[in-house]
């Protein structure tokens, strides 16, 4: 086995939710050696375990990386790509996730190498849909690659209008209050809480403001959007939130957008938002009942979808500027699960 460090990385697991099954996917199995290039985030919650120096059993050839900025990122996944690694591993958090697929840009084209997550941030929704346990370590990443145990995910694909610069990717969006209160989740991540506790508590603190403050307050306000998804023409109107992903369930077992189904799922909230102290735990258990779009509750499925923001919007976790976005499904990823 070879090994080439750039770095002294940690590795490490955070607890995550009940792993979902993955199943065999026919060719992917590795029968020879298995080329493994590893992006790990030094800065991330929880890397502080032991270092990956000493190589790991089942790799025959580890690349080792911590970048620090995005450009080193990118020169890094260009490495990887030229010594053909079989499995792409991504030590860190939802943020790390989104920052290396990002960077990957169209490096591996339609032809991307495996992917595995082993989840060491603050957030780690993607771990959760995935079905990681609270003990999946690289070693299990590894012996599940060989096995060819996959789960199939698209992460979503945000382009600027007029902007030729490579999408972003990642696989929350939100905007409206959706933005207000992750922004509270990152300062309680600051005060100590992490995972689902975070999400949880800046998810009820922003319930709370819109339920309890006054009716002028910004939160029932809401925020300039125009949207349009396929069969609906575009409309400019304030809403209270809206929430997209790809992933099939949420931290906490929350199911805001009800029922999976194919393609982008969204949650549309109009402003003023009514009926919320009904609404928020119908929508939160994924109940798509008839009067919660009455309501001004709306739930969406489609290939991709137009906003115009005026705010800023969210992608996992991080805060973007606003403007003309085209929101697509990206890449057929197969992340490696148990």
């Amino acid at each position: 086995m070879s090994t080439v460090l750039s770095a002294s990385l940690p590795f490490c697991a955070a607890p995550v939710d009940a792993p979902a099954p993955a199943k065999p996917m026919p060719g992917l199995g590795v029968l020879g050696p298995l080329r493994v290039g590893i992006v790990c985030n030094p800065k991330s919650h929880r890397n502080h375990g032991a270092a990956y120096e000493a190589g790991v059993a089942g790799a025959d050839s580890l690349i080792v990386a911590a970048p620090r900025t995005r450009a080193a990122l990118a020169e890094t996944l260009v490495d990887f790509a030229a010594r053909r690694i079989d499995l792409l591993v991504i030590d860190g958090g939802d943020g790390t996730v989104r920052d290396v697929l990002t960077a990957a840009a169209d490096i591996w084209a339609d032809a991307w190498p495996r992917v595995a997550v082993i989840p060491s941030g603050k957030t780690n929704a993607l771990a959760i849909d995935l079905g990681l346990p609270a003990d999946w370590a690289l070693t299990d990443a590894l012996d599940a690659a060989r096995r060819g145990m996959t789960v199939e995910r698209r992460p979503l694909e945000i382009a600027r209008t007029g902007d030729a610069a490579p999408p972003a990717r990642g696989f929350l969006f939100g905007a409206g209050a959706f933005a207000k209160a992750t922004e509270l989740a990152q300062h309680t991540h600051r005060a100590g809480a992490f995972n689902n506790l975070a999400v949880g508590l800046a998810l009820g603190w922003g319930v709370a403001q819109t339920l309890f403050g006054s009716a002028k307050s910004a939160w029932r306000a809401g925020s300039a959007m125009r949207l349009a998804w396929p069969g609906r023409p575009a409309e400019t109107r304030a809403r209270y939130l809206l929430l997209a992903s790809t992933l099939d369930r949420l931290p906490m077992g929350l199911k805001p957008f009800g029922p999976s189904r194919d393609g982008i799922r969204l949650l549309v909230i109009d402003a003023p938002p009514r009926r919320m102290m009904l609404a928020t735990p119908a929508l939160l258990a994924g109940s798509v009942a008839p009067w919660l779009a009455r309501a001004g509750y709306h739930h969406v499925a489609a290939p991709r979808f137009e906003v115009e923001l005026d705010e800023g919007f969210i992608l996992d976790g991080e805060h973007f500027p606003g403007g003309a976005l085209t929101v697509r499904q990206g890449p057929a990823l197969a992340f490696v699960a148990p």
